[in-house]
Protein backbone atom coordinates (compact mmCIF):
# COMPACT_ATOMS: atom_id res chain seq x y z
CA UNK A 1 0.00 0.00 0.00
CA UNK A 2 1.54 3.72 -0.86
CA UNK A 3 2.41 5.47 1.73
CA UNK A 4 0.22 8.47 2.35
CA UNK A 5 0.70 12.10 1.13
CA UNK A 6 0.86 14.72 3.93
CA UNK A 7 -0.28 17.09 1.45
CA UNK A 8 -3.18 15.87 -1.16
CA UNK A 9 -4.83 19.19 -2.78
CA UNK A 10 -7.79 17.99 -5.03
CA UNK A 11 -9.66 20.17 -7.11
CA UNK A 12 -8.86 23.16 -5.64
CA UNK A 13 -10.43 26.66 -6.93
CA UNK A 14 -10.32 29.62 -5.10
CA UNK A 15 -13.30 32.73 -6.74
CA UNK A 16 -13.25 35.97 -5.11
CA UNK A 17 -15.79 38.75 -5.49
CA UNK A 18 -14.39 42.07 -6.74
CA UNK A 19 -16.59 45.08 -7.34
CA UNK A 20 -19.60 42.78 -8.51
CA UNK A 21 -17.20 40.99 -10.56
CA UNK A 22 -15.98 36.90 -10.15
CA UNK A 23 -12.56 37.23 -9.96
CA UNK A 24 -10.67 33.35 -10.66
CA UNK A 25 -7.58 33.26 -8.91
CA UNK A 26 -7.06 29.69 -9.31
CA UNK A 27 -8.59 26.74 -11.05
CA UNK A 28 -8.53 22.75 -10.73
CA UNK A 29 -5.50 22.79 -8.61
CA UNK A 30 -3.98 19.40 -7.93
CA UNK A 31 -0.94 18.51 -6.60
CA UNK A 32 0.94 15.70 -3.95
CA UNK A 33 3.71 16.24 -1.14
CA UNK A 34 4.86 13.22 0.55
CA UNK A 35 6.92 13.57 3.94
CA UNK A 36 10.41 14.66 3.80
CA UNK A 37 9.70 16.02 -0.24
CA UNK A 38 10.95 19.68 -1.06
CA UNK A 39 8.82 21.25 -3.78
CA UNK A 40 8.76 24.49 -5.34
CA UNK A 41 5.95 26.80 -6.52
CA UNK A 42 6.83 28.96 -9.33
CA UNK A 43 5.65 31.11 -11.79
CA UNK A 44 4.75 34.88 -12.72
CA UNK A 45 2.52 37.25 -10.36
CA UNK A 46 -0.99 36.35 -10.52
CA UNK A 47 -0.65 32.90 -11.28
CA UNK A 48 -2.38 31.58 -8.20
CA UNK A 49 1.10 30.46 -6.02
CA UNK A 50 0.58 32.40 -3.11
CA UNK A 51 -2.98 31.70 -3.31
CA UNK A 52 -2.70 28.15 -3.10
CA UNK A 53 -0.01 28.43 -0.23
CA UNK A 54 -3.19 30.34 1.74
CA UNK A 55 -5.38 27.81 1.41
CA UNK A 56 -3.19 24.68 2.69
CA UNK A 57 -2.44 27.05 5.58
CA UNK A 58 -5.74 27.39 6.11
CA UNK A 59 -5.77 31.39 5.82
CA UNK A 60 -8.62 30.85 3.74
CA UNK A 61 -11.13 28.45 2.50
CA UNK A 62 -11.24 26.94 -1.16
CA UNK A 63 -14.70 27.93 -3.31
CA UNK A 64 -14.01 24.36 -5.23
CA UNK A 65 -12.36 20.88 -4.14
CA UNK A 66 -10.35 20.44 -1.25
CA UNK A 67 -6.77 20.23 0.57
CA UNK A 68 -6.41 17.46 2.86
CA UNK A 69 -3.47 17.32 5.55
CA UNK A 70 -2.69 13.75 6.41
CA UNK A 71 -5.85 12.42 4.80
CA UNK A 72 -7.74 15.42 7.06
CA UNK A 73 -9.49 18.47 5.34
CA UNK A 74 -7.72 21.54 6.72
CA UNK A 75 -10.16 23.62 8.12
CA UNK A 76 -8.02 26.42 9.13
CA UNK A 77 -4.31 27.25 10.59
CA UNK A 78 -2.93 24.34 12.64
CA UNK A 79 0.73 23.71 14.73
CA UNK A 80 1.40 21.05 11.82
CA UNK A 81 1.37 23.62 9.47
CA UNK A 82 4.05 27.01 10.07
CA UNK A 83 3.69 29.83 7.36
CA UNK A 84 7.19 31.63 6.79
CA UNK A 85 6.52 35.17 4.97
CA UNK A 86 9.26 37.83 3.04
CA UNK A 87 8.38 40.33 6.21
CA UNK A 88 9.01 37.98 8.81
CA UNK A 89 6.17 38.15 11.20
CA UNK A 90 8.23 38.33 14.42
CA UNK A 91 6.90 39.30 17.52
CA UNK A 92 9.21 43.26 18.08
CA UNK A 93 8.63 43.28 21.28
CA UNK A 94 10.31 39.47 21.62
CA UNK A 95 13.76 38.57 22.08
CA UNK A 96 15.05 35.95 19.09
CA UNK A 97 14.47 33.20 22.31
CA UNK A 98 10.93 34.29 23.16
CA UNK A 99 9.55 34.10 19.55
CA UNK A 100 11.46 31.21 18.79
CA UNK A 101 9.89 29.73 22.33
CA UNK A 102 6.45 31.35 21.86
CA UNK A 103 5.00 28.68 19.91
CA UNK A 104 5.78 25.62 22.42
CA UNK A 105 4.67 28.65 25.35
CA UNK A 106 1.21 28.48 24.10
CA UNK A 107 0.63 24.87 23.89
CA UNK A 108 1.09 24.91 27.69
CA UNK A 109 4.03 23.37 26.91
CA UNK A 110 6.52 23.07 30.81
CA UNK A 111 8.88 26.13 30.84
CA UNK A 112 11.54 23.83 31.12
CA UNK A 113 11.10 21.80 27.99
CA UNK A 114 10.24 26.03 26.31
CA UNK A 115 13.65 26.82 27.03
CA UNK A 116 15.20 23.70 26.13
CA UNK A 117 13.09 24.22 22.74
CA UNK A 118 14.04 27.36 21.93
CA UNK A 119 17.79 26.83 22.69
CA UNK A 120 17.75 23.89 20.68
CA UNK A 121 16.99 26.25 17.73
CA UNK A 122 18.51 29.23 18.57
CA UNK A 123 21.67 26.76 17.88
CA UNK A 124 20.16 25.21 15.21
CA UNK A 125 19.84 28.52 13.25
CA UNK A 126 23.15 30.28 14.53
CA UNK A 127 22.05 33.01 16.14
CA UNK A 128 22.90 31.79 20.18
CA UNK A 129 24.75 35.30 20.31
CA UNK A 130 21.76 37.22 19.46
CA UNK A 131 19.52 35.11 21.55
CA UNK A 132 18.32 38.12 23.97
CA UNK A 133 18.11 40.49 20.69
CA UNK A 134 14.44 42.07 19.74
CA UNK A 135 13.68 42.31 16.06
CA UNK A 136 15.16 45.60 15.75
CA UNK A 137 18.86 45.05 15.95
CA UNK A 138 18.83 41.73 14.08
CA UNK A 139 20.01 42.18 9.81
CA UNK A 140 17.09 40.82 7.75
CA UNK A 141 18.90 37.57 7.00
CA UNK A 142 18.43 36.90 11.22
CA UNK A 143 15.21 37.66 11.04
CA UNK A 144 14.04 35.21 8.41
CA UNK A 145 16.64 32.75 10.55
CA UNK A 146 14.18 33.37 13.60
CA UNK A 147 11.37 32.99 11.29
CA UNK A 148 12.29 29.16 10.28
CA UNK A 149 13.00 28.83 13.60
CA UNK A 150 10.19 29.33 15.26
CA UNK A 151 7.99 27.47 12.76
CA UNK A 152 10.44 24.50 13.81
CA UNK A 153 10.15 25.36 17.32
CA UNK A 154 6.00 25.13 17.21
CA UNK A 155 7.09 21.26 15.94
CA UNK A 156 5.45 21.63 12.81
CA UNK A 157 5.15 18.86 10.30
CA UNK A 158 5.52 21.15 6.85
CA UNK A 159 6.69 24.17 6.19
CA UNK A 160 4.87 26.95 3.71
CA UNK A 161 7.59 29.81 2.71
CA UNK A 162 5.72 32.34 0.72
CA UNK A 163 8.63 33.90 -1.30
CA UNK A 164 10.99 33.95 2.06
CA UNK A 165 14.15 35.41 0.94
CA UNK A 166 12.61 37.54 -1.48
CA UNK A 167 13.83 40.67 -0.33
CA UNK A 168 17.55 39.94 1.13
CA UNK A 169 20.70 40.76 -0.73
CA UNK A 170 22.15 38.14 -3.25
CA UNK A 171 24.71 37.14 -1.04
CA UNK A 172 22.31 36.57 2.44
CA UNK A 173 19.56 35.09 0.00
CA UNK A 174 22.66 32.47 -0.68
CA UNK A 175 23.51 31.62 2.46
CA UNK A 176 20.24 31.30 3.58
CA UNK A 177 19.23 29.25 1.06
CA UNK A 178 22.34 26.76 1.70
CA UNK A 179 21.07 27.01 5.84
CA UNK A 180 17.77 25.98 5.13
CA UNK A 181 18.81 23.12 2.98
CA UNK A 182 21.15 21.84 6.29
CA UNK A 183 18.29 22.22 7.84
CA UNK A 184 15.76 20.26 6.13
CA UNK A 185 18.09 17.43 5.45
CA UNK A 186 18.97 17.55 9.44
CA UNK A 187 14.81 17.49 10.46
CA UNK A 188 13.33 15.62 7.70
CA UNK A 189 11.12 18.33 7.49
CA UNK A 190 8.39 18.91 4.39
CA UNK A 191 8.50 21.99 2.49
CA UNK A 192 6.53 23.53 0.16
CA UNK A 193 8.27 26.72 -0.53
CA UNK A 194 7.12 30.01 -3.34
CA UNK A 195 9.52 31.68 -5.46
CA UNK A 196 9.82 33.73 -8.48
CA UNK A 197 13.31 32.31 -9.24
CA UNK A 198 13.91 29.64 -11.93
CA UNK A 199 17.76 29.34 -10.22
CA UNK A 200 16.36 28.96 -6.58
CA UNK A 201 13.68 26.37 -7.23
CA UNK A 202 16.44 24.26 -9.01
CA UNK A 203 19.03 24.76 -6.20
CA UNK A 204 16.17 23.75 -3.39
CA UNK A 205 13.79 21.54 -4.89
CA UNK A 206 13.11 17.92 -5.54
CA UNK A 207 10.48 18.93 -7.47
CA UNK A 208 9.20 22.14 -9.07
CA UNK A 209 5.71 22.91 -10.42
CA UNK A 210 5.00 25.41 -12.37
CA UNK A 211 2.01 27.80 -12.31
CA UNK A 212 -0.03 29.96 -15.01
CA UNK A 213 -2.09 32.63 -14.93
CA UNK A 214 -5.23 33.65 -16.02
CA UNK A 215 -7.02 31.67 -14.02
CA UNK A 216 -3.90 30.10 -11.38
CA UNK A 217 -3.44 26.88 -12.55
CA UNK A 218 -0.51 24.10 -12.37
CA UNK A 219 0.61 23.78 -15.59
CA UNK A 220 3.94 21.16 -15.23
CA UNK A 221 5.96 19.49 -12.54
CA UNK A 222 9.11 18.46 -13.11
CA UNK A 223 11.43 16.37 -11.10
CA UNK A 224 15.00 17.72 -10.52
CA UNK A 225 17.12 14.52 -10.54
CA UNK A 226 20.41 16.92 -9.99
CA UNK A 227 22.75 15.39 -7.52
CA UNK A 228 23.07 17.56 -3.62
CA UNK A 229 24.69 19.58 -3.29
CA UNK A 230 23.73 21.99 -6.14
CA UNK A 231 26.55 23.85 -7.92
CA UNK A 232 24.28 26.68 -10.19
CA UNK A 233 27.48 27.26 -12.31
CA UNK A 234 27.95 23.35 -13.83
CA UNK A 235 26.60 22.67 -17.14
CA UNK A 236 23.98 20.51 -15.73
CA UNK A 237 22.41 22.90 -13.53
CA UNK A 238 22.55 25.46 -16.37
CA UNK A 239 20.90 22.58 -18.74
CA UNK A 240 17.97 22.24 -16.39
CA UNK A 241 17.34 26.13 -16.23
CA UNK A 242 17.01 26.14 -19.74
CA UNK A 243 14.68 23.25 -20.29
CA UNK A 244 12.72 25.00 -17.05
CA UNK A 245 13.14 28.53 -18.59
CA UNK A 246 11.77 27.23 -22.07
CA UNK A 247 8.51 25.37 -20.53
CA UNK A 248 7.91 28.33 -18.21
CA UNK A 249 7.96 31.15 -21.03
CA UNK A 250 6.33 28.54 -23.16
CA UNK A 251 3.57 28.27 -21.06
CA UNK A 252 3.53 32.31 -20.96
CA UNK A 253 3.32 32.39 -24.46
CA UNK A 254 0.65 29.89 -25.10
CA UNK A 255 -1.57 31.86 -22.76
CA UNK A 256 -1.02 35.19 -24.83
CA UNK A 257 -1.69 33.59 -27.92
Amino acid sequence: MAELPILDVRGVGKTYALNGQKIEALRDANLTVRKGEFVCLIGASGCGKSTLLRIVAGFEPPSAGQALMWDKPVDGPAPDRGMVFQDYGLFPWLTVRQNIGFGPQSRGLPKQEVRDTAERFVNMVGLTRFADAYPHQLSGGMKQRVAIARVLANDADMVLMDEPFGALDAMTRERLQDELLDIWQRTKLTVLFVTHSIEEAIFLADRVVVMEPGPGRIASEHRIELPRPRDVASPEFNEVRRELSARLHSHHARKAA
